[in-house]
């Protein structure tokens, strides 16, 4: 919901990480190094090494903003960077959930998990499907800080790193983090639902 917001910060931040030592280093090694990392928590969680997984997490954020500065300042970004970025994104969002019902496999955590991970699908189809729209109708603002468009919601990346945090701040709870953190991506999906309906309701198809 403030992405918007976080995410020019964010680069104010990142900006000196990504000096000449990196204009080497193609942003997509980044990526998956981000990846690697992202699994390492999901493995820790696994495991219930509960605070080594919360720093790997923090790891994986870091490196996640880290590609997209380095492409930035050493003008290396391509849609094929910014697509892989976001399928290794969902890669480590789908491993963490998952490695906390596999180190407690409770019946109440695994339809928790069923419920968040339902509750992704639809998201993902929500704005995966409008911002295809968005640049079929050349609505897509010009400047923009990521590779594909979408309305802004309830839950977005900053939302999502401070739920995952949680997760791993409060084990023991995590079954119902995951359903209130369900219910809040199923409002963000119906967020922009109804921007669609209000901004392409005009009969294209």
């Amino acid at each position: 919901m403030r992405d918007a917001i976080l995410r020019k910060q964010k680069d104010r931040l990142l900006a000196p990480l990504a000096g000449a030592w990196s204009s080497t280093i193609h942003p997509n090694y980044i990526s998956m190094l981000a990846l690697i990392v992202g699994l390492l928590a999901a493995w820790a969680t696994w495991q219930q090494l509960y605070w080594a997984a919360l720093a790997l997490w923090i790891g994986n954020r870091v490196l996640d903003g880290l590609d997209g500065v380095i492409a930035r300042v050493h003008h290396k970004q391509s849609d094929f960077g910014g697509y892989l970025d976001l399928i290794l994104d969902f890669v480590v969002y789908l491993a963490i959930p998952i490695a906390f019902v596999a180190a407690v496999p409770t019946t109440a955590n695994l339809w928790a998990a069923i419920a968040l991970i339902a509750a992704y699908v639809l998201n993902l189809l929500s704005w995966s499907t409008l911002a295809a729209i968005l640049e079929k109708r050349q609505l897509v603002a010009e400047k923009r800080l990521t590779t594909i468009a979408m309305p802004p919601g309830l839950i977005e990346g900053a939302e999502t790193i401070g739920f995952y945090t949680l997760f791993f701040l409060l084990p023991g709870c995590v079954g119902t983090l995951f359903v209130v953190m369900a219910a809040m991506v199923v409002i963000t999906a119906t967020q922009r639902v109804w921007w669609a309906w209000r901004h392409l309701e005009d009969g294209s198809r």
